[in-house]
């Protein structure tokens, strides 16, 4: 069976904008005056701690709470008209979907087409399809594995195949192997049938294998938004040094080696990209300086690392 392919999408337009959106619950601040924007075609990774508002700002886009101020545009439509019926374009996983144990997979997939008024029996085979389970229609939902239920909650999210799926955490919980398949699994919809996504996770090292736009929240506050290839190129190798005093050190190493590239961190260490020069180097101009070394090492990156930092508040010059 073939999946049907929307024809006519143009790459790059909006599929979820939102403008200076808060909300809030009497003296909390889930979200404070959040810009997000996520295009065709993306893999859009929310990043964020426990409480840092990933969920609140997902169910604010599926439409399951409303924001306190700001806007929600949907493919570029803001009326409350428009959103409700843009929100039939996407697919949303958030929490428990609530299956029936005694029913099996492919009954509760009927049971929710029926819900959601999608037309035509033959959307329940090609969700079955699209998930990979096709061979586990008739199994009851009592005697699913987590990694088989996660698959069974996208794919009633996938029901009327559509233009956007929201999932808060889709791998939570599932083994080394089950990651891998729904990572697999998220990178076809995404290539394959052209299904933009927008996701969070704690697990940043999946994030790296899938995202193509990453959004940093704290406290309800977006840190950053910034696309994977900007960020491939910050998370790269650096030299890491910790002197005596680091703003001078940096003037030094500004006069020395022009160095534009360079991160100040609070606890004093400065991580240098681009460091051309051999680790020695750094070290001597400190010395030479009248400075003390207190430490020098030279590092990669990672995302978790770059999300550490920027939550610290790491200065990127």
């Amino acid at each position: 069976m073939k999946y049907r392919v929307r024809k006519g999408i143009i790459m790059g337009n909006d599929c979820i904008e939102m403008k200076k959106l808060t909300k809030r619950y009497k003296n909390f601040t889930a979200l404070d005056r959040v810009d997000i924007r996520v295009r065709r075609g993306d893999i859009y990774g929310l990043i964020g701690d426990n409480g840092a508002g990933k969920t609140t700002l997902l169910k604010i886009a599926s439409g399951l709470l409303f924001p306190t101020e700001g806007e929600v545009r949907l493919f570029g439509k803001c009326g409350e008209r428009e959103l409700e019926k843009n929100r039939s374009r996407m697919g949303v996983l958030i929490d428990d979907t609530g299956f029936y144990p005694s029913l099996t997979i492919e009954e509760n997939l009927e049971y929710f087409r029926i819900q959601k008024g999608i037309p035509g029996k033959e959307s329940v085979r090609e969700a079955l399809e699209m998930t990979g389970l096709v061979g586990y229609r008739r199994k009851k939902c009592r005697e699913l594995s987590l990694g088989m239920k996660q698959r069974l909650g996208l794919a009633i999210a996938l029901l009327g195949v559509p233009e956007v799926l929201v999932l808060d955490e889709p791998i939570n919980g599932l083994d080394p192997s089950g990651i891998v398949e729904m990572r697999k699994l998220l990178l076809k919809l995404n290539q394959e049938k052209h299904i933009t996504i927008l996701l969070s996770s704690h697990i940043l090292s999946e994030l790296e294998h899938m995202a193509t736009v990453y959004g940093f929240l704290k406290n309800g506050e977006l840190l950053e938004q910034v696309s994977a290839k900007e960020l491939q190129s910050r998370c790269r190798e650096y030299v890491e040094i910790q002197v005596s005093d680091a703003q001078q050190y940096v003037v030094l190493l500004e006069k020395a080696t022009k160095a534009e590239d360079y991160q100040v961190l609070p606890d004093g260490k400065i991580h240098i990209f681009q460091a051309e020069l051999p680790i020695e180097a750094y070290s001597k101009l400190a010395v030479d300086g009248g400075l003390s070394v207190l430490s020098l090492s030279r590092y990669r990156q990672s995302l978790e690392d770059y999300y550490m930092r920027l939550k610290k508040g790491g200065r990127i010059v």
